[in-house]
């Protein structure tokens, strides 16, 4: 009702005045006048349409028409929508915006394809996993561009459910885990993700098993098979149980310093593993690793001790007397009867140095780069014989990285070989008044 009261309201006041007109000049002058309104009306209405077609056609650039009566009504409520319009159009625009800028920065390749497996859209991370470009593959098909057999058989069985891990088409260093993904209708999101680090960190934990597995073999093939004969043969000469129990008493060793290591390395990778702070005298403790690898060595090598700084360090005592320990044990078992082991402490460069110098065998340079692996051995028989774990320098490598140090090896072989232990100048101090070294934990107890 409240669009058609206006209008009645005219039409009834103009048949009002033709009735007075009708009734004073006649029915001429009455059906003149009417004939007058009704082409005012009409041109009018030519008029205002002609005005609302050309705002329609450029809303943007044309002013909304002013008008009174019904065609202001119409023109108001036309602008209202207009602007809820563009109010909407404005929000998807923001929000189209930003899913692209999200689509962008999301470092998963992603590629959008048509019902005919054609590239409509693709971000910048799939230029770097499968060598895609927006911008020239754009309607390119995806079959003629990546064209490895597993990837096609992928696409054809059009399995949402399963997975696809592949090497990248453009860098065979980096492994991907393909995915479809249905999308509008008829379209397929192909999402690529970088799983190089997963798989790294896979292949590291069945490396790490199998090295473990086959480390305790070893010794409890022989503890076992001692106890066998030992049980199937009472009668044993002393001298033989004897020797029996020597042995099998050197393999629970050795599987106890092994599972004392793993312990060691576990709590060093543990996050709720803290860093202590505490005043180290290095100088006192090179001393104390001296005396250590006098009773390893047992009078078969020359041990010197070259003292060049007086400087300590800052950190958990436990842990570098650990990692120090394994270097200058280490230098000890690969070192040949009547060799030198020189153990150092200078400054160079602003940062403290520990050294352990030796004239053993050497290391070849290809093996360098590996000798921090868990149960990386250059020679695993004479490791073994020597009593090595395999995780004597992980354990090194771990504690020094914890203080923000490093750990240099130089190595010729035949001549010799330097572990040394780079410690950066803010973990290094003057000596603190009254400081002292703190007593070092028995072989077995964790370190930290």
């Amino acid at each position: 009702m409240g669009f058609w009261w206006r209008p009645l309201s005219v039409l009834a006041s103009v048949l009002f005045v033709a009735l007075i007109l009708w009734a004073a000049s006649g029915w001429v002058a009455a059906l003149g006048f009417l004939a007058g309104i009704q082409a005012f009306v009409m041109l009018r209405r030519l008029w205002q349409e002609f005005r609302l077609a050309r705002w329609l056609e450029n809303p943007d650039e044309v002013e909304p028409p002013d008008a009174t009566g019904t065609w202001g009504d119409i023109f108001y409520r036309l602008q209202k929508l207009q602007k809820r319009q563009k109010a909407s159009r404005g929000q998807l625009t923001t929000a189209l915006e930003q899913f692209e800028h999200a689509a962008m920065a999301v470092p998963d390749g992603m590629v959008i394809l048509n019902g005919n497996e054609q590239i409509d859209w693709c971000n910048p991370a799939s230029r770097t996993y499968m060598g895609l470009d927006c911008e020239r593959d754009r309607g390119q098909f995806i079959r003629y561009l990546l064209r490895q057999a597993h990837f096609l058989e992928f696409l054809d069985a059009a399995d949402f459910s399963r997975r696809l891990v592949c090497k990248s088409p453009i860098n065979r260093e980096i492994t991907l885990s393909l995915q479809l993904v249905p999308f509008d209708e008829g379209k397929k999101l192909l999402v690529a993700r970088d799983i190089t680090d997963l798989e790294r960190v896979d292949a590291m934990r069945r490396d790490f098993i199998a090295n473990v597995s086959h480390e305790l073999r070893t010794p409890l093939t022989v503890v076992g098979g001692f106890v066998e004969t030992m049980a199937d043969a009472p009668d044993l000469p002393a001298a033989e149980y004897r020797r029996y129990f020597d042995l099998m008493l050197d393999h629970t060793r050795r599987m106890q310093h092994l599972l004392d290591d793993l312990l060691t390395l576990s709590q060093l990778e543990s996050a709720d593993h803290k860093l202590k702070d505490e005043p180290i005298n290095v100088s006192e403790l090179a001393g104390l690793l001296k005396a250590e690898a006098e009773s390893l060595s047992r009078g078969q090598h020359r041990i010197r001790l070259q003292l060049d700084s007086t400087a300590w360090l800052k950190g958990s005592l436990q842990e570098i007397r650990s990692a120090l320990s394994n270097l200058v044990s280490n230098a000890v078992r690969y070192t040949p009867g009547g060799g030198e082991i020189t153990l150092s402490w200078l400054e160079r460069d602003g940062e403290g140095v520990f050294a352990v110098t030796d004239t053993g065998e050497g290391i070849a340079a290809e093996h360098i780069p590996r000798l921090t692996e868990r149960f990386y051995r250059v020679d695993r028989s004479r490791s073994r014989e020597t009593g090595g774990t395999g995780l004597g320098l992980a354990i090194v490598k771990h504690v020094l990285t914890r203080h923000g140090a490093r750990l240099e090896i130089q190595s010729i072989p035949g001549k010799g070989s330097t572990f040394s232990a780079t410690f950066p100048l803010q973990h290094m101090q003057h000596a603190p008044e009254g400081g002292t070294v703190i007593p070092f934990p028995e072989r077995g107890q964790a370190a930290g």
